[in-house]
């Protein structure tokens, strides 16, 4: 029963998340032409670096959504979890596209460094307002979604960079315009391609785990052996597994021996229960048995 209401709360939360993004696309196609135009106008490489990451955030919810579209299919024949993974798979392809993006950016930065162009302070300031104005709102529509789902975390990653990125540009044209130092564009590119860099950090490492079957951040393995040992009516605790299917979807699998005499499907729901309320763990797959009174009176001669 747990496992079915989680079910449907997830697949809730992920439609109102799709929503959520296609607010984002919107925002970031009009940001994307303002920074083009702005870049080439204003010759500003900052413009182009923050441009650049606002295509990097349009590949990024682009791919978000789509695999937010196949994610929702239901599971068929092979494919008993469906397609669940897919949001890790855009995910990590989000993580890796804003490390390429970001090194691009800081590699163009730092060779206009050397030697910097005029910029018009102006147009970038304003192109940069309009930047920050548009990437604050589609932060706040995004930050506002189920911040479980890695798909949406990307999104938002992304955008919020780019609404730092945006202050920069601000920064490069006021600085451009108060004191004629033209290094400011530059170096405030430089300073966005690794903002880049930084961000992309924890869309590369979770997915990744995820895909290695590793446990999810904060559930210590250890610890739900000992507390699942711990439930009465069990003897020991075998083959203990968790991993994470997708995003906010953990699993459990285990071998419970449980003593020989006691009620194993009453044992068996107490341990869902603790699982449940403890861990917040709803998928679960116990094979529970109870320990054969044989190998109890072998243990007692033995002893």
């Amino acid at each position: 029963m747990h496992a079915h209401h989680h079910h449907h709360g997830h697949a809730h939360g992920r439609a109102a998340n799709r929503r959520r993004m296609v607010v984002a696309l919107v925002i970031n196609v009009a940001l994307l032409v303002a920074g083009v135009v702005g870049a080439i106008v204003f010759d500003s490489v900052a413009l182009l670096a923050d441009a650049g990451h606002v295509l990097s955030d349009l590949g990024a919810i682009g791919l978000g959504l789509l695999a937010a579209a196949v994610a929702a299919r239901p599971p068929s024949g092979r494919r008993t979890f469906g397609f669940a993974r897919t949001e890790i798979l855009a995910a990590l392809a989000n993580g890796i596209a804003l490390v390429v993006v970001g090194l691009l950016v800081t590699i163009e930065a730092a060779g206009r460094l050397a030697d910097p162009p005029d910029v018009e302070g102006v147009g970038v300031l304003a192109v940069g307002a309009f930047g920050f104005l548009g990437n604050a709102v589609a932060t706040v529509v995004l930050a506002t979604g189920d911040r479980e789902d890695l798909n949406l975390e990307g999104v938002l990653r992304h955008s919020a960079a780019d609404a730092l990125g945006s202050l920069g540009v601000i920064v490069a044209g006021v600085l451009v315009l108060t004191t004629g130092w033209r290094e400011a564009d530059p170096i405030v590119g430089i300073l966005i391609g690794l903002l880049i860099l930084a961000g992309s950090w924890r869309l590369v490492r979770e997915p990744v785990d995820i895909l290695m079957e590793a446990a999810p951040r904060g559930i210590d393995v250890e610890e739900v052996g000992e507390a699942m040992a711990r439930v009465a009516g069990v003897r020991e605790v075998h083959d203990l597994h968790v991993w994470t299917v997708t995003s906010g979807f953990p699993a459990l699998a285990a071998h419970v021996v449980c003593d020989p005499h006691a009620d194993v499907d009453a044992t068996r729901e107490r341990l869902e229960e603790l699982l449940h309320e403890r861990f917040g763990i709803e998928h679960t797959t116990l094979q529970a048995m109870a320990a054969p009174l044989i190998e109890l009176e072998d243990r007692r001669r033995g002893g």
